[in-house]
């Protein structure tokens, strides 16, 4: 055996050497056999689907100050209850976890509730406060019969969340003579309880900004009730407006809502004539 040959044989050696101690010192090992095996679980179908983790964001066309004709600011409500809504609570990843998720991993910035011009970003604590609450509990030791409180973490329940706000911009671009709209944030809408469980009020729990939020929502697959092998991403289903909704402001100058000046029934239809009025706008500048 010549010492190139030796040399190699020594290099091998100590490589196996290595990774078996590595592989014993490693604590996601169990009798020296990584965790990770379990990885190689069977399929659950017949190819793999990787393209979604691929996907990005259709860019927005550049628009100019010069070319915006017209354009309106408006609120909407999304109710998760209704039918066509029910993607936002897929109990496998409803809407709110993708939002929390990529806060968490720092990949979207979340923003406090004081206004809705995202002008007050929250840090981590902040956002982990507004998912977990502390409550005191009393026990008493059935040994010693002595009574304390101990503290108690409550997890957030994604389930308490039914209804999303939507800030979009209405506009009329010169240049394609066409009336768009561009979504500017989305925002949770939680309701409050006080300490003897009734409710205190009912409003957004966070906003994020939706153009820095397309890039997470777009690798976001969403349920296809029609068709298992086109999954849309949630970037797909806000873009082609795939959900029901309704107004419940425009800007005004007293900035209130529809529920400050009515309700009820008045209020939807309020709601209805806001919406009407949009779309009777374009048609309007082409009326001969």
């Amino acid at each position: 055996m010549n010492a190139m040959t030796k040399l190699v044989c020594l290099v091998a050696t100590a490589l196996i050497s290595m990774n078996t101690l590595s592989a014993q010192n490693n604590p996601n090992t169990e009798n020296g056999n990584s965790i990770a095996a379990n990885c190689n679980k069977p399929r659950d179908n017949f190819y793999n689907r990787y393209l979604h983790t691929e996907k990005m964001p259709l860019p927005y066309d550049h628009i100019h100050e010069k070319d915006v004709f017209w354009e309106k600011r408006i609120w909407r409500l999304i109710n998760t209850k209704e039918k066509m809504n029910h993607t936002f609570r897929n109990p496998k990843e409803p809407f709110i976890s993708v939002l929390l998720d990529a806060a968490d991993k720092g990949d979207i910035t979340l923003y406090s509730t004081w206004d809705d011009q995202f002008s007050q970003a929250l840090n981590q604590k902040e956002v982990f406060d507004l998912t977990h609450s502390t409550d005191t509990v009393y026990v008493v030791d059935p040994i010693t019969f002595e009574e304390s409180y101990i503290p108690v973490t409550n997890e957030f329940n994604p389930e308490n969340i039914t209804k999303f706000r939507l800030k979009e911009v209405w506009f009329f671009d010169e240049e394609t003579s066409s009336m768009n709209v561009r979504i500017l944030g989305i925002a949770p809408v939680i309701t409050r309880y006080n300490e003897d469980g009734f409710v205190l009020n009912e409003g957004p729990m966070f906003w994020a900004y939706y153009p820095e939020l397309r890039k997470v929502l777009a690798r976001k697959e969403v349920f296809n009730p029609h068709n298992d092998a086109a999954r849309l991403s949630w970037d797909d289903l806000f873009e082609a407006r795939m959900f029901s909704s309704y107004i419940i402001k425009e800007n005004n100058v007293q900035d209130r809502r529809i529920q400050d000046y009515t309700s009820g029934m008045n209020a939807l239809l309020e709601s209805e004539k806001i919406s009407n009025g949009i779309l009777n706008f374009e048609h309007d500048l082409w009326s001969y």
